[in-house]
């Protein structure tokens, strides 16, 4: 009987290559654009891998596809093999004596708003690390932390499910923001949630982080708001609010700290149970060896932590 290994080398790369872009992308359309080969190629690829495998990878869903349950094994377990291959050439490096690699980071859509300035020292005091920043919403954060797609995660709430270290390293307030129109923007005594209750509120979509806390702290004090439109980042959340459509919750990082605030359509309110402390976090999974890039940064921001 055919050993593991032997089962794999069968497989061609390119018929990987193929299955990870149409997984990832659920086109075979963009998949063939992504890697530049027609797309009579790469179905030709996915019907000889399927035939190794001897089980369907992708089925129908209205006029797209979708993994089937073989499929979705087969995904996380290319991911596997990927992330191990890295781990070898990081580990290779260090033997070399060279801290060189690959350092892999998923971040959630807040902090963009300052981890290239916290990458770009870092990137200049280490020109050998190719560094890899995906930008996503915390519940794709959460994912690519169980599939084990990054070395490192910056978030706001890390998961409760996972074996993770944490490591707090700024300081995130959330604050409530409204039109510059509005009639308690000049406000200079606090303003009570009370007063707030028939605003029409712009919240993050679901699963953003952000949400998740403002929404934890309305129910800690008894506050339901009248929630008018749920927009998918913090440009539109602001753009929202300056136009007048409500107020909102939002990082103190994101309200625009490069301009100044007379500039901006938008006030930051002095709402009495505000602003809500919090922290961004480094995060990686414990149960996985750090890279020796990762632990570089790692160690960049043990020094910097608060």
């Amino acid at each position: 009987m055919p050993t593991p290994i032997q089962r794999l080398l069968r497989i061609s790369p390119q018929q990987l290559r193929a299955f990870e872009a149409t997984a990832r992308l659920m086109s075979v359309t963009q998949a063939a654009r992504e890697l530049h080969v027609s797309q009579p190629t790469v179905s030709v690829q996915l019907r000889e891998l399927a035939a190794l495998v001897g089980e369907a990878l992708f089925e129908p869903l209205g006029r797209g596809i979708r993994l089937t349950p073989t499929g979705e094994a087969l995904q996380a377990t290319v991911g596997d093999i990927a992330a191990c291959w890295q781990r070898f050439e990081d580990r290779l490096g260090d033997v070399r004596g060279l801290l060189r690699g690959r350092l892999r980071i998923a971040a959630v859509t807040t902090a963009e708003y300052f981890v290239p300035d916290l990458l770009g020292p870092f990137a200049a005091l280490h020109p050998g690390i190719e560094i890899d920043l995906a930008v996503e919403n915390r519940d794709r954060v959460i994912a690519r932390l169980h599939r084990q797609a990054d070395d490192l995660a910056v978030m706001m709430l890390p998961p409760d499910e996972l074996p993770l270290h944490s490591l707090p390293f700024l300081a995130n307030p959330l604050v409530v923001i409204a039109p510059r129109s509005h009639p308690l923007a000049a406000s200079q005594r606090p303003i009570t949630l009370a007063e707030l209750a028939q605003e029409r509120w712009l919240m993050r979509e679901v699963g953003s982080g952000t949400r998740l806390v403002a929404e934890r702290h309305f129910a800690d004090h008894g506050f339901v708001p009248r929630v008018a439109m749920s927009l998918g980042s913090n440009e539109a959340i602001k753009h929202a609010v300056g136009a007048g459509l409500g107020l909102a919750v939002v990082s103190a990082l994101a309200v625009g700290q490069d301009t100044p605030a007379a500039q901006h359509p938008w006030v930051e309110l002095p709402v009495d149970t505000f602003p809500i402390e919090r922290h961004w976090s480094l995060v990686w999974r414990r149960d996985v060896p750090l890279s020796p890039a990762a632990r570089q940064l790692v160690t960049y921001l043990e020094a910097s932590a608060p």
